[in-house]
């Protein structure tokens, strides 16, 4: 199933489960080759535009990940998960 998830601009993005399933650190990794593919240029504008849409729904899910670990941490009770269940309802 995808996820939602809305971005700075208070857009709502469709994160396909392939990277809803990604941990922060293999979604970070790959944005990062996504940027680098993007500033070296000359790709085909096709390709670049995938690149670009790959990048903002990575770009989304990473920001998803960081919002719920700041939530997690600025609860009393670290354990406490509701602060995370309640932000997967949006």
């Amino acid at each position: 199933m995808s996820k939602k998830t809305s971005d700075e601009a208070h857009q709502v993005v469709i994160i396909p489960e392939d990277v809803a399933a990604m941990p922060y650190e293999q979604a970070r990794d790959e944005l990062i080759s996504v940027v680098a593919k993007l500033e070296a240029g000359g790709a085909p504008l096709e390709d670049a535009l995938s690149l670009w849409e790959r990048g903002e729904v990575l770009a989304a899910h990473c920001h998803r990940w960081l919002s719920q670990a700041s939530a997690r941490t600025a609860t009393d009770d670290p354990t406490d998960t509701d602060a995370l269940d309640s932000e997967d309802d949006d």
